[in-house]
Formats: C-alpha cells, sequence, structure tokens
C-alpha cells in the first residue's frame, strides 16, 4: 500500500517563506498520484475509493448491498432543500438508477396498459426521454405492488428492464442516450397472486432473471447484447420469488446466491452448476441476499408464509441444510426489505417495522426499535444508516451495539423505494415525486 508522509520536523525547520511553494508541490504530487492510481481499475486503494465518485446501475447499488462509498454526500435529507423534484407520470415502486447525467427509473399507465422506461436529466430534472417497453394485459396485483416494481439495471451504454405482462414475463434492453429499444424477449411465465417485482442482474455480458412462481418456475442468463439464453435451470418446487440474485466472490469461488425455489442455493453464474442447496426456510422470498465479510456468512430471509432469517456458510457442496446454517432467527426477518451489513453488525426491519441490530456471527441482538412498516431497504452513506417508512420518514441512525438516532425527515408522501447515490447527490423515488438532494 502506497502512504504518503509529511515530515514535521522538516516542515517546522522550512523558513515561512518557502513553506506555500513545498506545500504546493507536495499537494501536485499527491493529486496526480491519485489521478492516475484512480485510472487503474484493478489497483484502487480503499482510501482512494472512499472519495471517488460512483454510478448507482442497479438494484442496491455498484456492490448491491445498499452500501455507498463516497464521502462528499449530504446526510441532511430534508427535501425542503432538493435541488430539484418532478412529478413522474403513472405508478410505479421500482428504486433510481444513475448513471453520469443519467437517472433511470420505470413506470406503470393502468389507463392504457403501458410499462414505460423514463430517463431524467440528474442536473435539473428534466425529460430526456420516456419509451413505452411493452403494452398487454395486467396482471393480478397485490395491493402494495405496482405495475412496475422491478428496478432497471444499466452497463453504461443499454437499460435492463423487466415486467409482467398477464403472465408473461418480458425482459428488454434499450440504448441508454436515446431510450430506443434494442431487444425484447419472453423466457417465460411467472404466476401468482401478488404480482412481479423481479429485477434484472448484470455480471459480464449476462443478464440475469429470476422468474420463480407457482407454475413453470426458472433461473435464467441472457446474453446482454441480443436476449439470446446462455443458460437456464428449471425449478420444481414451484415457490415464488421476488428477490434478487447476488454475486459475490464467496469462499474462493465467485457464486450467484439465489433464494426461490422454496429454497437458498449458490450457482457459477457462468455455467448454471449449483454448488450447495439449504432446503426452505419457507415458500416465499423477497429480500435480496447480503454477505459479512468478517462473519463469513449469507444471510437471507423467507417472507410468507413465515418470516425466518438464516445465516448461511457458503462454502458447501451439496445439500448443506443441516451443516451449513450457522443461526437463524424470527424475530427480526424482514418480509420485504433487505437487511443491510455495517462492520461486525446486521440490521433488518421485521413485519411490524421493528428494526433489529444482532451481531452478524452469532445472532446476538443487541437492540430493536420500532421505527413503522417498510418496503424500502436501507443504505449506509458516511457511516450513517438511513432507513425510509412507508410513510416516507427518513430515520438516520448511527449503526452500533446501543441505538443512536441522528436525525428524522420528513418526504412528505409515502414511499416504497429505496434511494439512490451517486456523485454526492441522493435520489428518492416517493409514490408521486422523484427527488434530488445535494450540490449541483
Amino acid at each position: 500500500m502506497i502512504e504518503l508522509r509529511v515530515n514535521k520536523s522538516r516542515l517546522s525547520s522550512t523558513k515561512a517563506s518557502a513553506l506555500p511553494a513545498k506545500i504546493s508541490w507536495f499537494l501536485r504530487i499527491a493529486g496526480l498520484m491519485t489521478i492516475l492510481l484512480a485510472t487503474e481499475e484493478g489497483l484502487l486503494f480503499p482510501a482512494i475509493q472512499a472519495v471517488r465518485a460512483e454510478n448507482w446501475p442497479c438494484w442496491r447499488g455498484p456492490r448491491s448491498d445498499g452500501t455507498c462509498i463516497e464521502k462528499n454526500v449530504p446526510t441532511n435529507w430534508d427535501p425542503a432543500g432538493a435541488l430539484w423534484e418532478i412529478e413522474l407520470p403513472g405508478k410505479g415502486h421500482a428504486s433510481p438508477i444513475v448513471w453520469g447525467n443519467h437517472v433511470c427509473t420505470v413506470t406503470g399507465i393502468v389507463s392504457t396498459k403501458e410499462r414505460i422506461l423514463l430517463c431524467v436529466n440528474r442536473t435539473n430534472g428534466k425529460m430526456l426521454w420516456q419509451e413505452t417497453v411493452v403494452q398487454g394485459p395486467l396482471q393480478k396485483l397485490h395491493k402494495e405492488n405496482s405495475y412496475a416494481s422491478s428496478t432497471p439495471a444499466t452497463d453504461g451504454s443499454r437499460v435492463f428492464v423487466t415486467f409482467r405482462v398477464g403472465d408473461e414475463i418480458v425482459v428488454a434492453a434499450h440504448d441508454l442516450a436515446t431510450g430506443e429499444q434494442l431487444w425484447q424477449v419472453r423466457p417465460g411465465t411467472h404466476k401468482g397472486e401478488w404480482g412481479f417485482c423481479n429485477p434484472p442482474v448484470l455480471f459480464e455480458n449476462k443478464v440475469f432473471v429470476d422468474g420463480d412462481g407457482k407454475d413453470k418456475s426458472f433461473l435464467i442468463a441472457l446474453k446482454q447484447s441480443d436476449g439470446e439464453t446462455v443458460w437456464r435451470k428449471d425449478r420444481k418446487n414451484k415457490g415464488i420469488s421476488y428477490s434478487a440474485p447476488f454475486i459475490r466472490e464467496l469462499a474462493g469461488r465467485t457464486q450467484l446466491i439465489q433464494c426461490g425455489d422454496r429454497s437458498v442455493a449458490g450457482f457459477d453464474p457462468r455455467t448454471g452448476e449449483q454448488f450447495w442447496i439449504v432446503d426452505g426456510p419457507s415458500q416465499e422470498f423477497v429480500a435480496t441476499p447480503v454477505y459479512s465479510e468478517n462473519a463469513g456468512l449469507i444471510f437471507i430471509s423467507s417472507s410468507w408464509p413465515k418470516q425466518v432469517l438464516f445465516a448461511i456458510r457458503p462454502d458447501g457442496k451439496g445439500n448443506v441444510t443441516n451443516t451449513h446454517v450457522a443461526w437463524s432467527d424470527r424475530d427480526g426477518a424482514p418480509y420485504i426489505p433487505s437487511m443491510m451489513i455495517v462492520g461486525d453488525l446486521l440490521f433488518s426491519v421485521n413485519r411490524g417495522g421493528t428494526v433489529f441490530c444482532y451481531e452478524a456471527a452469532t445472532g446476538n441482538v443487541f437492540w430493536q426499535k420500532k421505527l413503522g412498516r417498510h418496503h424500502a431497504s436501507p443504505v449506509l452513506v458516511n457511516g450513517l444508516l438511513f432507513f425510509i417508512n412507508d410513510d416516507g420518514q427518513i430515520n438516520v441512525i448511527r449503526p452500533g451495539r446501543q441505538f443512536e438516532s441522528v436525525g428524522t425527515y420528513e418526504l412528505g408522501e409515502k414511499c416504497y423505494a429505496s434511494p439512490a447515490i451517486s456523485d454526492g447527490q441522493v435520489f428518492l423515488r416517493g409514490f408521486r415525486h422523484l427527488f434530488c438532494l445535494g450540490s449541483r
């Protein structure tokens, strides 16, 4: 690791008239080194990563876990000070994504049965383009769901979206710059009375979509370039899932962790080979898995008919139900929102709206606090946790083994979507408006 140091004794003995030039020279060299290191994609150091601006290209951000490494993000999320806010057409609960100057999300127009992908200018909130992805029959829907609940994903060139039309799953790619549809495929069906909200997940040159439902369930990898099938795993247990696949280097191998088919399993995302499986713990899933580096555990939660939180060691082979579940809990298991890892701690919000703080390695509960029912998943920004409940109340917590509230803000409308953070700005989607907070 490269470390820059200033010799204080030499500075103290340097003539005052020479200090500005020496300091200026030092800062110029440090800045140049930062620029050079930042251009080597594989050699970024933690100190540099911490100040580097990031895109927020998909559900739960660049690491798929709700963490932001930027340091210039505002922690005052009062929408009264928003840079801009715009009213969005239709209705949708999908979260926004951000790439460069483009902020994208999806919405549904009930009267025309359209599912729409839209893109706004991050500088002023003005609409850049708005394109109909698909038009067709409206599916059965839970009252808390929408016809546009799947968060899009982008590789910086294309935007990928998923919808359910009737009982068919539609996956499409659009050009990020223009909105033009590049391809559309219908890989299978998704049957169930609660609707659909399964986001696309990108890895290398593939788009992953979970199709776990009450009929012909499947997990599929499609080519990003044209939507052709790379591999497909047909499922047999007919358990509904709304959980996004989670891809990470775990136990010495790249793994795609998926909750569905009344089980949790680890796959090779390149080939579809199944490494391991844990049965249950229930029939349906919503929350996306998270991983604790410190504890070496994957955390998942089932949603219906019972909520059970599992901590799983990801180094198994075959059926590891009886050997690799490190601990489990029902009291703090989330129904919809995904969990958050901060150091040695695990945070979750249960169905009743109570936030739980666990020791990730053991499941020991340090505290619990009722903050209201949540659909939105929390984010970690500048060392603080931000929870947005269904009524639009934003609770800011300093993570620790004792509960500490830092602040509370009111969005002014209901909210089911999770925040997106990019280049010093925060994007919040309520039921009616999209807000941008931060500096210009």
